[in-house]
């Protein structure tokens, strides 16, 4: 994390974020001094076994440092609404909050609402550029620091900051790789907004994409599909939702992949083509190397074909 001179200015400021990659965000905030006065984050919901109510980690946080926090279900009330504009806030900075912030939520803050955004906008607008960017087998993705606006994703950027996608990223990596990022940077960023040593610049008009959100029918491979686009799929998907397919009528999540252009690749996507649990596809093959049959542990192809010997031919859904 960069360090800041002394004379960087403490603001009063509104964190807005919910999952995992947010976290670092706050915590950045708070270890710098500034005034968090109050966390927005969404509500409890039920998980686990027992789906027991579970606050978001960024709450969690929120009140392991004694901070007022808030989890409305909307922010269209007159009484939501007067709450944020009587905090009198510098800013609030929003990172993966799940929420639509209303007219009267932007335009309350001195400088606005901060939103971090983990792609290089204006590619992949939306709620999960990190995946889509390793699926559509960028090069590079990053962090845009942006002022915004009512529209999604669409505001006038402050700051973009870029990384390199490289074929052993996952989404777990460069969700953790992002999530740091966007941590490192806000305070400078920040103090920049407010000096008005940064201005905010349009986005670019060509270039831009739309990331829509993940569900778990996302990752059901589609064999007709190259080996190298089904290898990223994997990729992307690492740890959730995951990449599955079905071998003799059970979901088998894939973990790990190799993409291979074996002689014997037969016209028939989908197929085995040897009895190690390589695949036809419609571009050359894809090796299984890390699988997870439903209710077992994640193993290797070499300890799933021990149980569960797959031969030559057999079709894959």
């Amino acid at each position: 994390m960069r360090l800041m001179s002394k004379n960087n200015k403490k603001l009063r400021l509104a964190f807005m974020g919910t999952p995992e990659f947010s976290v670092p965000t706050l915590q950045s905030l708070l270890s710098f001094g500034h005034d968090i006065r109050a966390v927005y984050t969404q509500p409890p919901r039920p998980a686990g076994r027992g789906k027991k109510d579970k606050i978001s980690p960024v709450h969690c946080l929120a009140e392991l440092n004694g901070l007022t926090v808030k989890t409305p279900r909307s922010l269209k009330s007159d009484g939501e609404q007067q709450y944020f504009e009587e905090l009198r806030l510098d800013a609030a900075i929003v990172v993966a909050y799940g929420l639509i912030l209303p007219k009267a939520f932007l335009e309350a803050p001195r400088l606005g609402c901060i939103n971090i955004h983990a792609s290089i906008l204006p590619r992949w607008r939306g709620a999960a550029p990190i995946q889509r960017a390793i699926m559509a087998g960028d090069k590079k993705t990053g962090i845009t620091i942006m002022q915004m606006d009512q529209q999604l994703d669409t505001g006038p950027m402050f700051t973009r900051s870029e990384v390199e996608i490289t074929d052993q990223t996952t989404g777990e990596t460069l969700h953790q790789l992002l999530s740091n990022l966007g941590a490192d940077i806000i305070n400078t960023t920040l103090n920049g907004i407010d000096t008005g040593a940064l201005e905010a610049i349009k986005q670019p008009l060509s270039g831009a994409s739309y990331a829509s959100k993940l569900s778990r029918d996302d990752g059901h491979i589609d064999w007709n599909k190259s080996a190298l686009e089904i290898e990223r799929l994997v990729r992307a998907l690492y740890p959730w939702p995951g990449a599955w397919t079905e071998i003799d009528g059970s979901r088998i999540k894939i973990f790990e992949t190799q993409v291979t252009t074996a002689s014997e690749q037969i016209s028939s996507p989908g197929e085995t083509v040897d009895d190690n649990l390589t695949i036809s596809c419609g571009q050359h093959c894809l090796r299984l190397l890390r699988l997870q049959k439903q209710g077992k542990k994640v193993m290797s192809a070499t300890e799933y074909l021990n149980g569960n010997p797959i031969s030559k031919g057999i079709k894959l859904s």
